[in-house]
C-alpha cells in the first residue's frame, strides 16, 4: 500500500549512466554517475524530506535488480525533488574528496 504524501526515489531516477528509456528522469548534466541508497537518504535529510529507505525494493523496469528505492516527503513535482537531491549529492560529494592534482 503506498504511502499518502511520500514520493518514491528510485536510485535510477538520478543515474547519469541510465538513458531516458530506462528510467533517468532529469538531465544528464544534472544526473550523478552511480547513486547509493545511503547518499540519497543523506540528501532528502538535509532538504527536510524525511526519507524512509527500503533496500530490498527493485525498480520495476529492471526487476532482477535489486537497488532500494527513498520515500520522501511530496513537496513537488518528482522531477523538481530528484533534480535537488542529485544536485545536493554532488555538493556532498565535492566537498567529501577535494579534487586530485
Amino acid at each position: 500500500m503506498r504511502d499518502k504524501g511520500k514520493l518514491v526515489i528510485w536510485p535510477v531516477y538520478l543515474d547519469q549512466t541510465k538513458s531516458r528509456s530506462s528510467g533517468r528522469i532529469i538531465s544528464r548534466k544534472n544526473a550523478i554517475k552511480e547513486p547509493q541508497l545511503n547518499e540519497i537518504k543523506e540528501a532528502a535529510q538535509q532538504l527536510g524530506l524525511h526519507p524512509e529507505v527500503e533496500p530490498q525494493k527493485a525498480y520495476p523496469k529492471s526487476w532482477w535488480e535489486v537497488s532500494g528505492r527513498v520515500l520522501v516527503d511530496d513537496k513537488g513535482p518528482k522531477s523538481v525533488i530528484a533534480k535537488q537531491i542529485a544536485l545536493t549529492i554532488k555538493k556532498m560529494r565535492s566537498q567529501q574528496s577535494p579534487a586530485k592534482t
